[in-house]
């Protein structure tokens, strides 16, 4: 029970003092996991944090979650990626707890406008930073824009949608150029 206790401390610390997302705490988890506690080596730890990225999910949490599975299995990975979030989601419930007293105030609507223009721009740079890595050829360009057609305007879900494109690419690249579609 001692190292399952460990296991959320060391997470929970790690996850309240980590700001700016998996590449800012990877020293700190070097620091803990590898020097303090020697739960992993570098190249362990390496080699979580690449799975991580991998994966889908959260890196902080997915590391964690290896960490914890390594040294006491499915319950070592619970207590550990509980302590991972245990941090942000306490943030969250005190931040949800007093933000509807402060929603009438006018500057804290225009925060809140601002806010969303952002994550919009956001949204809309990792988009074309995609298209531009991942859509380079007019075929895929047109299976792109087929497929955002359909999601937009038709509605059918993204589930069908990738189902078909990769059926579609699948028979594609076999019958034609298998570089077409890169």
């Amino acid at each position: 029970m001692k190292i399952l206790i460990e296991l959320f401390i060391v997470f929970f610390k790690i996850g309240s003092l980590t700001f700016g997302g998996g590449i800012a705490m990877l020293p700190m988890l070097q620091r803990e996991l590898v020097q303090n506690k020697q739960w992993a080596t570098e190249e362990e730890l390496m080699n979580y944090y690449s799975i991580g990225q991998c994966t889908p999910g959260i890196i902080a949490i997915n590391t964690a979650t290896f960490v914890g599975y390594k040294l006491k299995g499915k319950i070592g990975a619970v207590f550990s990626t509980f302590g991972m979030v245990c941090p942000s989601l306490i943030i969250i419930m005190v931040i949800a707890s007093f933000i509807k007293n402060f929603l009438h105030i006018q500057w804290v609507m225009y925060v809140f406008a601002g806010i969303k223009i952002a994550v919009a721009c956001l949204v809309l740079d990792a988009f074309i930073s995609f298209l531009k890595k991942n859509v380079k050829s007019k075929i895929a360009f047109l299976l792109c824009s087929i497929a955002f057609i359909l999601n937009l305007v038709l509605k059918i879900s993204p589930v069908y949608i990738i189902f078909a494109c990769v059926i579609f690419s699948i028979f594609f690249t076999k019958f034609n150029n298998k570089e077409a579609l890169k």
